[in-house]
């Protein structure tokens, strides 16, 4: 045994910076995987349980604990290795962490950059995934609890399962678990919650990561529950700036309500997670299947399915590239990238050249539909919010303004179409909004000439948002993969956030 070591969590035995043994070893065969004549170069962690200071909870956590952690492997869970006993203590050996928890990683940067924040996002995403498909709540999300594999190249570790529960979606419970400033409120107002509870604690810890503190953050426990019993909404900081996604998925994550929180499945679907686009092993694999697809519908001449599959194909690159560690597998990929970027911008200018020659080919139909819509001043507005998405896509830098206007547009003129009362929630982002194919049959608009002309000019208003959204991926994609060049994530950590 190389060494065992502190992760700086309340019963974890050794110190972090010695490399010491076992000062009293069990009698032969109790605990064989630390027989010190044997030198295995693993350093691990062990989590030393004194016998005596166990009760009836404390036992059944334990147990629990052990029950769950013997069952999994996930790359972002810590690893259970091996557990024995002697007379006087109980021995969990754990994989080693050597870049301490979250907690302390985020109070000596003081906050984290959004970008960093996301790549941790992803990876506790991913643990809570893998959890959720079998039933396994945490219950005590904190980021005390989430370590470090390193600081160097650090990807989380979820730990200390001793709260940890199976549990069904349905399945209420009414035991008091957790810590209180990461606590849902359900589950101090009612003593009564489910399996959501670690999703306002996924909340908090978001919050802790971006803003330097949690939401409930107190001076005294009186204090704190005052907060958390209360019914204010919770605000977000205006700084610092935070993307639209990043915002939208902390204010669906912090909602009181149980029942209005965002889901599971939301959660782990949400744009600003994008779990389908975690760097992994398959990455590669799956950019280089859209690429293939990609040439075949460039040289069929279909030159707006191949853009559109070229772009896919870099939002797996990016994370092909985050993933590989082999230098020059790294630069083979990037030097391929290019080759696809530089295609990509040759198709996006055939595509543009031809939605212009179809944009003006509608305007007849569109000034027809304005002009009789002249009765229906809410419809007028919409069609005037579209028409500035257009100005605005033209000007230089316009993208993200345009697409905001085109949200917004869509989202009223898909209502008008549909019958229905305006919505007192913002619009819903592109990616929610159905394919021009799933649009209502039927709707309150009258079947008639205007009705065929607005669901027109619907279906071309999203393919256009649509194309649109994917040259802004393309393009963020691209920087992405060049910063790569010059930094990885180890480096975006020390660069981004030490110097805040």
């Amino acid at each position: 045994m190389k060494g065992i070591v502190e992760q700086r969590t309340p019963g974890w035995w050794g110190s972090r910076d010695s490399r010491i043994r076992v000062p009293h070893w069990p009698e032969k065969g109790q605990l064989g995987s630390l027989d010190p004549s044997k030198d295995t170069r693993e350093v691990v962690a062990i989590k030393c349980v004194a016998k005596k200071s166990l009760n009836k909870a404390s036992v059944e956590n334990l147990l629990t604990e052990i029950e769950i952690l013997k069952g999994i492997r996930h790359r972002h869970i810590v690893q259970l290795k091996d557990f024995q006993w002697d007379s006087d203590n109980i021995y969990l050996i754990m994989e080693f962490c050597a870049g301490g928890d979250l907690s302390r990683f985020i109070h000596t940067r003081r906050i984290l950059p959004e970008k960093v924040a996301r790549v941790f996002m992803q990876q506790l995403a991913s643990a809570l995934q893998f959890l959720h498909e079998r039933n396994i709540s945490h219950l005590d999300l904190k980021p005390q609890n989430i370590l470090l594999s390193s600081l160097e190249k650090p990807h989380l570790k979820l730990a200390d399962f001793g709260f940890a529960q199976h549990m069904s979606p349905w399945d209420e419970k009414h035991v008091l678990r957790g810590s209180p400033l990461y606590m849902a409120p359900e589950m101090v107002c009612q003593r009564q919650y489910d399996a959501r509870v670690d999703l306002w604690s996924v909340g908090v810890i978001l919050y802790e990561a971006l803003f330097g503190q949690p939401p409930f953050a107190s001076r005294s426990f009186s204090e704190l529950e005052e907060k958390i019993r209360s019914n204010r909404v919770i605000e977000l900081p205006l700084r610092p700036a935070l993307s639209q996604d990043c915002r939208d998925l902390l204010q669906r994550l912090l909602e009181r309500d149980p029942s209005r929180r965002i889901s599971f499945q939301d959660f782990f679907a949400h744009p600003w997670v994008d779990l389908e686009h975690m760097p992994s092993g398959e990455s590669l694999a799956q950019a280089t299947a859209l690429v293939v697809q990609a040439v075949k519908k460039d040289q069929e001449g279909d030159a707006a399915a191949a853009l559109s599959l070229y772009c896919k194909a870099l939002d797996f690159f990016v994370p092909a590239l985050h993933y590989e560690v082999d230098t020059q597998r790294k630069e083979a990929i990037k030097a391929k990238v290019g080759q696809y970027v530089s295609r990509a911008e040759e198709l996006k200018a055939i595509v543009s050249s031809s939605n212009r020659a179809l944009l003006r080919q509608g305007t007849s139909a569109r000034d027809l539909l304005r002009e009789m819509a002249r009765d229906k001043p809410r419809l007028l507005a919409a069609l005037e919010v579209a028409s500035a998405a257009m100005a605005k896509e033209d000007e230089a830098g316009g993208e993200q303004d345009a697409l905001a206007l085109y949200q917004h547009g869509l989202g009223e003129l898909l209502l008008l179409l549909a019958g229905e009362a305006p919505s007192p929630y913002s619009p819903k982002p592109l990616a929610a909004l159905p394919s021009p194919r799933a649009l209502p049959l039927s709707a309150a608009e009258p079947p008639g000439r205007r009705r065929e002309l607005l669901h027109t000019e619907v279906q071309n208003l999203m393919a256009r948002a649509e194309y649109l959204k994917e040259q802004v991926k393309m393009r963020e994609s691209h920087w992405e993969a060049e910063a790569l060049d010059k930094e990885g994530l180890s480096e975006s950590v020390r660069s981004s956030c030490t110097l805040q």
